[in-house]
């Protein structure tokens, strides 16, 4: 059943809307603007309906904040209020909203248009979401990632709970091509990426492909400690996966591990702890690789053997 968002500051009003359509749709009512925020941030939402004048903040400004941030930006709104001049309209129109629908509403054409709406969205996800895979791994690429950081980010730094990024590649993967051929390598890709997605499965989670034989994951809520510890287990996953390597140091394929933990601030940028991640591998590396490297973002590291 689809998950419809409705706010409207009329209590009257508001249950009227939410018992026409909550025998087809599972809808959550809100009846201020902030808190209809609040619930849209969640991300669970197909649809919000909403109405233009509420205490506080009218529900322009409302849909000017929804198309301003990742999470909401592609959740359709349809306007549902009392204000049919057509410059008010136009302005709904304008900021975003897919339809402009004018009380008293009649329920059947209520319920039509917003199915049309909900029709577009599947759509609409459908395709964003082929756009945001890697084709040959299929986790995450890398236009996936550049919106996955920002929005764990903000919600890291929004909460002031721990943000954990690592990158991690396989070692001396250009021998292993060079021995067995492309295809050899890429299921090689296939298999490790598969590995590594099956232990971030929480919603807090994300891994993605970076680039060539490069991965990158982030953690929302882990410590430092535990974050490292985690990713000692995928390393040894990894490892354990036994897929021959033809290297003179390497029996099985292996992955090296950089990382970094920090509580975001105001002010931190996320490239600098990027950097840190990434300074983390290179040590990994230098220091005979197949290991996990990690960083609280200060003075303290930690390093799984030299």
């Amino acid at each position: 059943m689809d998950k419809i968002l409705l706010i409207d500051d009329s209590i009257v009003v508001g249950d009227s809307l939410k018992a026409i359509l909550e025998t087809d749709y599972d809808v959550t009512l809100c009846h201020d603007a902030d808190s209809g925020l609040d619930h849209a941030m969640s991300g669970k939402y197909s649809l919000i309906l909403m109405d233009i004048i509420m205490p506080d903040v009218d529900g322009f400004t409302l849909l000017k904040k929804l198309q301003d941030m990742i999470l909401t930006r592609y959740i359709p709104v349809i306007i549902v209020t009392s204000l049919s001049d057509v410059q008010h309209e136009e302005e709904g129109l304008t900021l975003g909203a897919v339809d402009y629908i004018t009380k008293p509403v009649v329920p059947a054409i209520l319920k039509a248009r917003i199915n049309a709406q909900l029709r577009s969205f599947d759509r609409q996800m459908h395709y964003k979401k082929l756009a945001m895979v890697d084709e040959l791994t299929g986790i995450a690429n890398r236009r996936r990632y550049e919106e996955e950081w920002r929005m764990k980010w903000r919600e890291a730094l929004r909460l002031g709970i721990p943000f954990s990024v690592c990158i991690f590649d396989i070692d001396k993967f250009k021998i292993y091509n060079d021995s067995f051929g492309h295809p050899a390598g890429d299921k090689v890709l296939t298999s490790v990426a598969k590995t590594a997605s099956s232990f971030l499965h929480r919603a807090t989670d994300f891994v993605g492909r970076y680039g060539g034989e490069e991965f990158v994951a982030i953690l929302v809520g882990n410590d430092a400690q535990s974050s490292y510890e985690f990713f000692k287990i995928i390393r040894q996953a990894i490892e354990n996966l036994h897929i021959p390597h033809n290297s003179p140091v390497f029996q099985w394929i292996t992955v090296s591990v950089g990382g970094v933990t920090v509580i975001p601030k105001s002010g931190d940028v996320y490239e600098t702890y990027l950097k840190i991640a990434d300074s983390m591998l290179y040590t990994a590396k230098k220091s005979g690789r197949n290991m996990v490297v990690w960083s609280d973002g200060g003075m303290e590291q930690w390093r799984e053997r030299s």
